[in-house]
């Protein structure tokens, strides 16, 4: 079956803001939240469908994806969700935001951090020269991020134990009545873990994390362009608990090249044409990004800011559908220095254009 737009689904417009896609997902996620609608599957999975439109559509990266491809472009990213315990770990806290912590005790259990915890993304950016980008690379990326604590594997106690905190009883949240709702709000103490160390881990002093350095191997595609993000599957941070790591993803910053710009597919060059030869025509070499040398005709009456296409020489295309092509703008090359020979034959051409 065929599935639904987000944007419509959210009920909002293709140019909403981010503001705008969390109030529309605030609104829609208020009426089908399960502790406002229990036993309801119907509802339930209404939860489940307005969750998978915003986690993508408040996704940068995600967005800027379906909105080209659409859901193809999402193929093998985590748009959708188990069940709604999925949602739940997946957006942390924001259930908190949007309901000061949830609706009676359904929440509570949700947001106990004491289970396996998903390890965080890395986001960073990698330097490219225009050749890197236009034909690909293999790189090394240098990550610098705090990781789980390997002696206490990641839970702050000394010999890994723990305690419930006396904050909260251990149920990582504490309660306050508003109007006629129970609300919760996760503990300040242990931060919706439940439990607090015994003692502290001497290696992370209780923080439960340590800096690590490491280097992470990318490659990258023939065709990628500026600001594009790739995204590495489990290489950001390690989880916690059993979890699962994050991805990492890399945006490339394409620096620029002095013989050549990119225009979408194709490549633009300023070519250096002799007066005598845009006048009457010739052929000229024209350099490439490849390292090869184009030949192509310059036609009689070239003027300044027109254009040579060599077809095939661009960028090639990331779906592999060839490439594109290398545009040669011509420029009038005038000689500054003449010889008294050079200046006399000039001076009759002018006569005879005049003439």
């Amino acid at each position: 079956m065929q599935k639904r737009d987000y944007y419509e689904i959210l009920g909002i417009e293709r140019n909403a803001s981010l503001d705008d896609i969390k109030k529309a997902y605030k609104k829609l996620a208020l009426k089908y939240h399960p502790d406002r609608n229990p036993g309801n599957a119907e509802a339930e999975e209404q939860f489940k469908t307005c969750s998978e439109a915003y986690g993508v559509l408040s996704d940068a990266d995600k967005r800027r994806r379906y909105d080209q491809f659409g859901h193809a472009g999402l193929e093998g990213s985590s748009a959708g969700f188990g069940d709604v315990g999925d949602i739940f770990s997946h957006f942390n806290d924001i259930f908190s935001d949007f309901f000061g912590g949830g609706f009676g005790g359904a929440g509570q259990g949700r947001r106990r951090r004491d289970g396996p915890q998903s390890g965080a993304d890395i986001r960073t950016v990698l330097q490219l020269s225009l050749f890197e980008a236009v034909f690909g690379a293999k790189k090394e990326v240098e990550l610098a991020h705090p990781s789980p604590c390997e002696p206490c594997q990641g839970s702050g106690a000394k010999d890994g134990q723990l305690a419930p905190c006396t904050t909260c009883g251990g149920k990582g949240q504490v309660s306050h009545s508003r109007g006629p709702f129970l609300l919760s709000t996760t503990c300040p103490q242990c931060q919706g873990r439940g439990m607090m160390p015994k003692d502290a881990c001497p290696v992370c002093r209780g923080t439960g994390e340590t800096q690590v350095q490491r280097k992470v191997k990318v490659t990258i595609p023939a065709g990628i362009d500026h600001g594009q993000t790739l995204r590495v599957p489990g290489q950001g941070q390690a989880g916690r608990r059993g979890g699962p790591p994050g991805h990492l993803y890399v945006t490339v910053d394409v620096g620029e090249d002095a013989r050549f710009e990119r225009q979408a597919q194709d490549l633009l060059h300023e070519l250096r044409v002799p007066y005598p030869v845009a006048a009457l025509g010739g052929e000229v070499s024209i350099p490439t990004l490849d390292g090869e040398e184009a030949k192509a005709s310059i036609p009689a009456g070239t003027q300044p800011g027109q254009t040579v296409v060599v077809e095939g020489f661009g960028v090639p295309r990331l779906d592999g559908r060839g490439r594109g092509n290398l545009i040669a703008i011509v420029q009038i090359d005038v000689p500054t220095k003449l010889s008294s020979k050079a200046k006399s034959l000039l001076k009759d051409l002018r006569r005879e254009l005049e003439s």
